[in-house]
């Protein structure tokens, strides 16, 4: 090989090298932006859901709140249906946790009655109208407490409701206005419809700090509270 060619051959073996080192380049890029965004993905489908922003979200600024803690740093939310027996269930847990944890944990109820139950849609307008009068807790507790009375039954529970806000002191007929108003439905319907886009299917259905729990028990309730305080 003449000297002219060989010169041409190293020319030719350093563009070669030169390529090499540019489409490394080019795969290590493409390779670390797609780690960026997959770690993106993650983070957000790990994420909590947020209490402010154009989303679905777990807590709302009107929701109504049984407690709140001042430091705002656990909040339990159940999404319930006030004929349901297994909210009727966990009310007595919940209600303990209420006091295991006051001035700790800050605990939010929406709504979100279940069409297959007769009552549970009257029901929730029954305490959203008491809520307008600031008996939103008082009514709250009297529908589960006497839940036997008018759950699980095929006939209107009206005036069992009615009832209920006269022995709780209430503007009877402000109250009844309010409970047929449709503004009242609005305000359920719109925490069932958020719920939803939560992905709560059947009730009750807990988050805590915007993220779904599970618990079995009141052992694992207080466990993942003590975690979340501790975080």
């Amino acid at each position: 090989m003449s000297r002219k060619e060989k010169i041409a051959a190293m020319r030719a073996q350093d563009t070669q090298r030169a390529a090499r080192k540019r489409n490394l380049a080019v795969t290590l890029t493409v390779i670390g932006v797609f780690a960026v965004v997959l770690a993106a993905i993650v983070l957000i489908n790990r994420a909590p859901v947020a209490e402010s922003g154009g989303g679905p979200q777990a807590v709302r600024a009107d929701s109504h709140r049984l407690q709140t803690a001042p430091d705002g740093k656990v909040t339990l939310v159940e999404f319930l249906d006030f004929e349901c027996e297994g909210c009727a269930a966990h009310y007595p847990v919940v209600e303990q946790l209420r006091k295991d944890y006051a001035g700790k944990v800050t605990f939010v109820v929406r709504y979100f009655p279940i069409a297959s139950h007769f009552n549970a849609e009257r029901a929730a307008r029954a305490v959203e109208a008491a809520a307008q009068q600031g008996k939103f807790e008082a009514m709250y507790q009297r529908m589960f407490e006497r839940q036997p009375e008018w759950g699980e039954k095929r006939v209107p529970a009206d005036q069992t409701f009615r009832g209920y806000a006269q022995d709780l002191g209430l503007d009877v007929a402000a109250w009844e206005k309010a409970y047929r108003d449709p503004a009242t439905l609005k305000r359920v319907t719109k925490d069932a419809e958020e719920g939803q886009a939560l992905g709560v299917e059947g009730t009750p259905t807990f988050f805590l700090n915007g993220t779904k729990i599970q618990p079995q028990s009141a052992d694992e309730f207080k466990a993942l509270i003590d975690a979340a305080l501790k975080r």
